[in-house]
């Protein structure tokens, strides 16, 4: 395997990952069955943070894929909120290391 290919598979492992642990909060948001309060919100922020301290994760913004996001950030207030792709206010939860080798990925928020 090239180190293009490493790097792809990494990566989609990664956000494989990332998505995984929100998924069941997205879902439901999604699907209209549960409206999230504001103490549900920080709850959610609050596992988020755990297990990324946890894993060793980082948070890596301007990578996100439209309503993929992992926090809170401007105009919106939960995971999974964010319209804009690629948003450079955004993060997604990956392996701390990863971020920086993927284009436009940043450690710190714009």
């Amino acid at each position: 395997m090239n180190s293009n290919q490493l790097l792809k598979t990494s990566l989609a492992c990664a956000l494989t990952l990332g998505f995984a642990s929100l998924a069941s909060t997205a879902m439901a948001q999604d699907m209209g069955h549960m409206k999230m309060t504001p103490a549900m919100m920080k709850m959610q922020q609050q596992k988020t943070m755990a297990m990324m301290k946890k894993m060793h994760y980082a948070s890596c913004y301007g990578v996100n894929a439209a309503y993929k996001n992992d926090c809170q950030s401007p105009g919106h207030s939960c995971a999974g909120q964010d319209s804009k792709a690629r948003d450079p206010s955004a993060f997604v939860a990956m392996p701390a290391g990863l971020c920086t080798k993927i284009d436009g990925g940043s450690l710190t928020k714009a």
